[in-house]
């Protein structure tokens, strides 16, 4: 997927944000070093890569791959939802550049041929095979938020499982829409192309309201109902399932708009139809 080439953000600022890890020590048992094969910048804030991938390393769809570097006498260690699937040789994961993230700064500056430090265990439980039942798969995100998904989408089974898969990506600008080409390629999939048809994207835009009809925040399109008519499918207990992945606020705030309609959370031994994970 082609796309015009950005100056990489450079941020350099002295504090972390508490969603990253620095850590004293990480016995080498329990990572190991792998070797960046590519990056593309596609805006100054938006970022993928790929890395090499251990033979024995394992993920679910929807789980996320701790990735570190040496920082001072110890490490700093974030989260990356891993974009590729199951199936992949390589580890794909994207990422948005955060200011004054010091994990930032560094991946701004991230090439071809570096390493990076890959926990041996993914991580996460944002797994849509959790529910038990459903006819409507609703994947809910903002910003980074959508590499689970991607990676869920790449499943045969979960196109072989839903009728109807939906897909709603909220990001402020159109230039931030990076994987619309991704998507369109699923119908050339190998594995999941014959059932692409089932698939429905919804861009949102929040800051350019000419640019899209949906241009308001997620909990605000739910609660008045433009989302359930852009999508064209009526949310019911019975069929509907959301997976809501992406900021904090918008998860929290999401999750509330859909409280607020009579779904509830899914846990393990009280069936529901609302999963959620902060997208950082």
């Amino acid at each position: 997927m082609k796309k015009p080439q950005h100056r990489p953000f450079t941020p350099t600022f002295p504090h972390q944000p508490a969603t990253t890890l620095t850590m004293t020590a990480a016995p080498a048992a329990k990572y190991t070093e792998e070797t960046v094969l590519w990056v593309k910048h596609h805006t100054p804030k938006l970022m993928t890569f790929a890395l090499t991938r251990p033979a024995e390393y394992r993920f679910s769809a929807g789980q996320f791959s701790r990735l570190g570097l040496p920082e001072g006498s110890g490490f700093i260690w974030r989260a990356y939802s891993v974009v590729s699937a199951e199936y992949a040789d390589t580890l794909e994961y994207f990422a948005v550049l955060i200011e004054h993230g010091p994990m930032s700064a560094r991946l701004a500056e991230l090439k071809a041929g570096d390493t990076l430090l890959l926990d041996k265990t993914a991580t996460g439980f944002f797994l849509p095979e959790r529910f038990p039942d459903g006819r409507d798969l609703i994947m809910l995100c903002t910003g980074s938020g959508i590499a689970p998904f991607l990676s869920i989408l790449q499943q045969p089974e979960i196109w072989q499982r839903f009728e109807h898969l939906v897909l709603v990506h909220s990001v402020s600008y159109a230039n931030e829409l990076i994987f619309r080409e991704t998507l369109h390629k699923l119908s050339q999939h190998l594995l999941v192309g014959d059932y692409a048809h089932k698939l429905r994207f919804i861009p949102v835009l929040t800051r350019e309201a000419d640019a899209a009809p949906l241009n308001r925040r997620l909990p605000e399109l739910i609660a008045n109902g433009s989302l359930n008519r852009a999508i064209g499918l009526p949310f019911s207990a019975e069929h509907s399932r959301f997976m809501i992945c992406g900021n904090p606020a918008m998860v929290k705030d999401t999750f509330q708009a859909l409280l607020n309609l009579g779904f509830t959370m899914h846990r393990n031994r009280i069936p529901g139809q609302i999963m959620m994970e902060n997208g950082f």
